[in-house]
């Protein structure tokens, strides 16, 4: 398994180019279809794979968190994915995917990983309502292999929202005040994490701003066309009807970046800025989001610097400088 993700690093090339790499796993077989189900995870997100050390059980966590291991002196929470999906009664889940999202490490149980598996965001469908309902709201997008093998990629946001917590709404939207005349300004925003898209709602519902959300880059874009063509049929700049644009990184059918650069390149959409938000932590991404004209880049899960962004973009606000500490005296 060392051997996995041994290129891990090289792997940020395929980032702006509408692909991605996804470590495929299984869980076990799924008492209701009676079918080992295969699960994906983007490989960005992914730390390494190991056999799972010895897990110390901790009090108050839900379910489907086995408890905690200690990764080279840092406690991890474990999240046994098979409990949580509701797969039981299967082999022993024995090995652990070490993922980060957001600064936030965490391990996944699985039954077995298979291969890294190279795919054009293309391929990646947003999920049937049928398949969301059965797997409630858990699969982001699916891909049909050869052989009628089906690929879900897992709302892994949702899952840590729903058992390590992290997320908790107690505070992350404390002080967040309206925009006068809120009503003047308007946001689209893509994101394919049903959790995500509710937190940016929450935040612009705070603020006050008027919005269109997009569960991908591809319907984002269509929106943005629509925005467009209305703009000038009325002879109108698109920045007079649309403020600003929200968009993830990785989404079925088209990403971030891919919608970045349509956006860019279209001289339609001058003086409309693009602020990326995404869960990725690596320094490559953000670099790589400026490289295609992202205006800025905010991680997700921190509504207060969210709506400290909007505001200040929205409004052409001057971010003040940082006040210098005072010399102390001895």
């Amino acid at each position: 398994m060392s051997d996995l993700l041994k290129s891990i690093d090289a792997r940020t090339r395929l980032a702006g180019t509408n692909k991605l790499e996804i470590l495929l796993f299984t869980l076990g077989i799924n008492q209701h279809t009676n079918r080992r189900e295969t699960f994906g995870i983007n490989v960005f997100k992914v730390r390494e794979v190991m056999r799972t050390p010895a897990i110390t059980a901790a009090p108050e966590m839900p379910e489907a968190v086995e408890g905690m291991v200690s990764l080279r002196g840092v406690l991890v929470p474990v999240v046994d994915l098979g409990k949580y999906v509701g797969v039981t009664g299967t082999s022993a889940r024995d090995i652990m995917i070490v993922t980060e999202y957001n600064g936030h490490t965490q391990g996944f149980l699985v039954e077995a990983v298979d291969t890294i598996l190279r795919l054009d965001w293309a391929q990646m469908r947003v999920p049937p309502d049928m398949l969301t309902a059965n797997m409630g709201g858990l699969v982001t997008a699916v891909t049909e292999l050869p052989g009628n093998k089906l690929v879900m990629l897992l709302d892994v946001e949702k899952v840590l929202s729903e058992t390590t917590r992290y997320d908790d709404d107690s505070l992350l939207f404390k002080d967040i005040e309206p925009i006068d005349n809120a009503e003047r300004y308007m946001v689209v925003f893509a994101d394919d994490s049903s959790v995500a898209r509710k937190q940016i709602m929450q935040t612009l519902d705070l603020i006050g701003i008027r919005y269109t959300g997009a569960v991908n880059g591809r319907q984002a874009w269509e929106e943005l066309k629509k925005i467009a063509n209305t703009a000038e049929a009325s002879g109108r700049k698109v920045s007079d009807m649309l403020s600003l644009v929200l968009t993830d990184v990785e989404m079925p059918e088209m990403d971030g970046y891919i919608l970045t650069r349509h956006i860019k390149s279209d001289l339609r959409f001058e003086g409309v800025p693009v602020v990326m938000h995404s869960s990725l932590s690596g320094m490559s991404n953000q670099q790589l989001g400026i490289s295609v004209g992202v205006d800025e880049y905010v991680p997700k899960f921190e509504p207060q610097r969210l709506a400290k962004t909007l505001r200040r973009l929205i409004l052409g606000e001057v971010e003040a400088p940082a006040k210098a500490e005072p010399d102390k005296k001895k």
